[in-house]
């Protein structure tokens, strides 16, 4: 049998905690075989969070002027790490998986919205670039999130099924796998991650994130808050189902002090984790977390106690927690390249499995729907 080919593929994510860029190299077949190379992440400076935060909730995308200078500002950052990516790493990469930012995310308008100029990036790093990962799986009638879930299906392929994966970033989401066969797969949003947390840190402080939880830790629980916000619909709504950063902002316990006020906000996160045990096919022993939000102590602490499940890091089972999510947008950059399906209605509420990306190539001004290796070969 004529081996798979393999490409070095490197993947750029800024995610919807919007506290940096991570840069991610690995060796794949945009299958089940995945080598990491190398990792970088930096965070964002001040100034240029405060300049992001206003482009989000923005529904015109790239048609406003202050969105469309943001766009290149970052995109030109984006180069900068992965360059320095590549730089540490002595490594060269055949094709770069660039997710953008999410500004806007309203899956049932049938829009997403991911600023980072796909073509650019390609130009400034000499690469060829597939961006734009959801827009076909949300116009084809799926939620375009979370799109991870089949990079984490391919992590667990020899380890004891079945196996839960949860992601903290800005939202949870959950990856629960089963056995083998892709309808033994789940993967949902199930509520908010870091944002509001991180969101209330930094009105109430003006540091960017409540670091080990320890302000939380302080704090009381508003229990009654924290269930009223737990009865709205999301909660109840069968997956796939996927949430936008800010779907949870009125959430915001606005009567309540800063430590409480933390308190209350990790509590929700915490007990969104537990709802969503119920939609699970067969319930875990553990939860692997991945994300920012293994870092916050007490926030680990809280899941494990609310929801009876023994809560580890994703690096425990030797993986990179921090730069998980940029490693699965280079796996999907080649699967992209390979026609190869980025989700399946058991993952985003996709009809059928659904490719999608578009290639951005670094010698021709040129976009074209990736999907095709015989058109596309590197």
């Amino acid at each position: 049998m004529k081996p798979k080919k393999l490409y070095k593929a490197a993947g750029l994510m800024s995610g919807t905690s919007i506290d940096g860029i991570d840069a991610a190299l690995i060796e794949t077949d945009g299958e089940n075989y995945v080598r990491p190379l190398g990792f970088f992440g930096k965070p964002y400076a001040d100034d240029f969070r405060a300049k992001l935060r206003k482009c989000l909730g923005n529904s015109h995308g790239t048609d406003d002027e202050f969105v469309r200078d943001f766009e290149r500002e970052l995109t030109e950052k984006h180069a900068e790490i992965l360059l320095e990516l590549l730089r540490k790493t002595g490594e060269k990469a055949d094709i770069v998986g660039f997710h953008g930012q999410t500004i806007y995310h309203h899956p049932e308008q049938r829009r997403t919205i991911q600023i980072g100029d796909g073509l650019l990036l390609a130009k400034l790093v000499g690469i060829d670039v597939v961006n734009d990962f959801r827009t076909a799986d949300v116009l084809a009638g799926g939620n375009g999130a979370p799109l991870v879930p089949l990079y984490h299906r391919a992590l667990v392929v020899n380890l004891p099924k079945p196996i839960l994966i949860l992601n903290i970033g800005g939202v949870s989401n959950v990856t629960w796998v089963g056995g083998e066969g892709n309808d033994d797969i789940l993967a949902f949003d199930i509520g908010p991650g870091n944002a509001l947390i991180d969101d209330w840190i930094l009105r109430h402080t003006g540091r960017p994130f409540d670091y080990n939880g320890e302000l939380a830790a302080l704090g009381h629980v508003d229990a009654a808050h924290v269930e009223k916000a737990l009865s709205l619909d999301f909660f109840r709504r069968t997956p796939p189902k996927s949430l936008d950063r800010d779907d949870f902002a009125k959430q915001s316990p606005e009567h309540l002090n800063a430590a409480d006020g933390a308190a209350t906000l990790t509590m929700m996160t915490a007990m969104a984790v537990q709802r969503s045990l119920s939609f699970l096919p067969v319930k875990s022993k553990a939860v692997y977390v991945a994300g920012g939000g293994r870092h916050n102590l007490t926030l680990m602490k809280w899941i494990e106690f609310v929801s009876g499940l023994k809560t580890l890091s994703v690096d425990e089972l030797g993986w990179s927690g921090d730069g998980l999510e940029a490693e699965a947008f280079a796996w999907l950059a080649v699967r992209s390249l390979c026609g190869l399906p980025l989700s399946l209605p058991k993952t985003t509420g996709v009809p059928k499995a659904m490719p999608g990306g578009k290639l951005n190539n670094s010698k021709i001004d040129g976009q074209t729907f990736a999907g095709d290796g015989e058109r596309n070969p590197l």
